[in-house]
């Protein structure tokens, strides 16, 4: 029996791309975050996928910090009105955790496949 060989891929350039963990050709998701069932191009089944909040978490952490640090900077530097933080705010946290979060999920599901991570079992 002879399986195909398939070299190490970067975590980090697969899983920001949304790429299967394996090859580095199939998609990773089908949707905005839905995970495929298996990849389409060499057939590995994602059903290790698990990323639970992570992503949402080191999203939520960096964004806030810099959403919140970029408006005290503004509040500190120029003092303007408060529609003018509303327009900072609403692009920093909001926009940008959804521009952040799939590829986040896709390096941690990519992660958890290269190194065998499982769920904790008694």
């Amino acid at each position: 029996m002879t399986e195909n060989y398939y070299p190490p891929i970067s975590a980090l350039k697969t899983g920001i791309g949304g790429k299967c963990p394996r090859c580095g050709r199939g998609k990773l998701f089908d949707g905005y975050l839905t995970v495929a069932k298996s990849c389409s191009s060499c057939g590995l089944s994602f059903d290790f996928a698990d990323a639970g909040d992570g992503a949402t978490w080191f999203v939520m952490l960096f964004a806030c910090v810099f959403g919140v640090g970029s408006i005290l900077g503004v509040e500190i530097a120029y003092s303007p009105a408060w529609y003018v933080h509303i327009l900072i705010a609403i692009p920093v946290l909001i926009i940008l955790p959804m521009i952040m979060l799939r590829p986040a999920k896709g390096f941690l599901l990519c992660q958890q496949w290269l190194t065998n991570a499982h769920e904790g079992r008694q």
